[in-house]
């Protein structure tokens, strides 16, 4: 039978290890050495604290308690119904009670973050 020409060359080494060849392409100026990004990629890190707290945000988390509550209620009933139908009252207390304690921290770190800067501003 004969053999086919081989279309790609071979890669890797012996033990079967593929190498990097190196830089190919144009030599990286002096600002891209540094690594430090530019433009759009240099976005500060957003703290979580300084988002406003959500009705939708704050669904989810009751939604997550709510099933909490509902596995534990069937393992401590032993009744499915009674467990279910504590879910959607679990849900309706949690949700605004999530919400609003959501809100209060909120508030109270951006109080602390205004004090800071009228400390800052004070000391300079």
């Amino acid at each position: 039978m004969a053999q086919t020409k081989r279309k790609t060359k071979h890669r890797g080494n012996a033990a079967g290890v593929v190498e990097s060849r190196g830089r190919t392409g144009r030599k990286p100026t002096a600002e891209e050495k540094t690594g430090k990004p530019t433009g759009p990629a240099k976005k500060k890190y957003v703290d979580k604290r300084d988002k406003p707290p959500s009705w939708l945000q704050a669904f989810y988390k009751a939604a997550i308690a709510a099933v909490l509550v509902l596995l534990v209620s069937m393992f401590l009933f032993k009744k499915a119904n009674e467990a279910v139908a504590l879910f959607p009252i679990v849900l309706l207390i949690y949700v605004p009670l999530s919400y609003y304690i959501d809100r209060m921290m909120y508030q109270r770190y951006q109080r602390i973050k205004a004090k800071e800067r009228q400390a800052r501003r004070n000391a300079q």
